[in-house]
């Protein structure tokens, strides 16, 4: 179930990558000018806290990598959740190493702003960074695994040995108004009896006062 879940989990991050992610980095970077000119600087080169449209965008950035960090992270999330969309990223990079048109042809949506965007993110390099670091959770053995001892505590086992169902089930033969059968229960789960009095072991009685000489 939970690596189903992380399916459905990679599949949100792999969009919320695109979408936002690929619009707000386009948005964040430095146009280039013509040549014997300054490169445009984000706000004009004011403040950034008053041009929104930074703001913004720098938003959109911030959502996609806290998610992404929350995914790699978290050890109850599978790590399909991360994993997948960086292996997706480092065999798009792979492609672009090897034929740079082809993998360019295959981002969806290039007109737009989220095809430009994640356009400069694979010839930046930001998609190998990004996919390096969705792909370490697929190397850490504990986050395959089920959480077995969490879901036990919280089931609350509070038997040590694991017969308390068995010596009731046992007990109950007849009907719930009669008192349980203790012979049914198994000897090795009944607590010893305290021993006995120091005068009721002996083998003798006292004999009574007045008796015979």
């Amino acid at each position: 179930m939970r690596h189903r879940i992380g399916l459905v989990l990679a599949v949100i991050m792999a969009g919320v990558l695109f979408f936002p992610g690929a619009w707000g980095y386009l948005r964040l970077l430095r146009v280039p000018a013509a040549a014997g000119q300054l490169a445009q600087l984000p706000a004009g080169g004011g403040s950034l806290i008053s041009d929104h449209n930074v703001l913004i965008a720098f938003a959109a950035l911030a959502c996609t990598g806290l998610l992404a960090g929350i995914l790699i992270a978290v050890p109850g999330i599978s790590p399909l959740a991360a994993g997948l969309p960086g292996l997706m990223l480092l065999g798009w990079t792979g492609l672009y190493l090897v034929s740079v048109r082809q993998a360019v042809d295959l981002i969806p949506l290039r007109p737009d702003p989220f095809g430009a965007g994640f356009e400069a993110m694979l010839i930046n390099g930001i998609l190998t960074a990004a996919g390096l670091a969705m792909i370490t959770p697929m190397f850490v053995p504990s986050r395959w695994r089920a959480r077995r001892a969490d879901e036990d505590e919280a089931a609350g086992t509070g038997d040590v040995f694991g017969l308390g169902d068995t010596v009731v089930a046992s007990a109950r033969t007849g009907s719930p108004d009669q008192p349980p059968n203790l012979d049914s229960i198994p000897a090795e789960v009944l607590a010893p009896l305290p021993s006995a009095p120091w005068s009721a072991t002996r083998t003798g009685v006292n004999p009574p006062v007045g008796g015979h000489r």
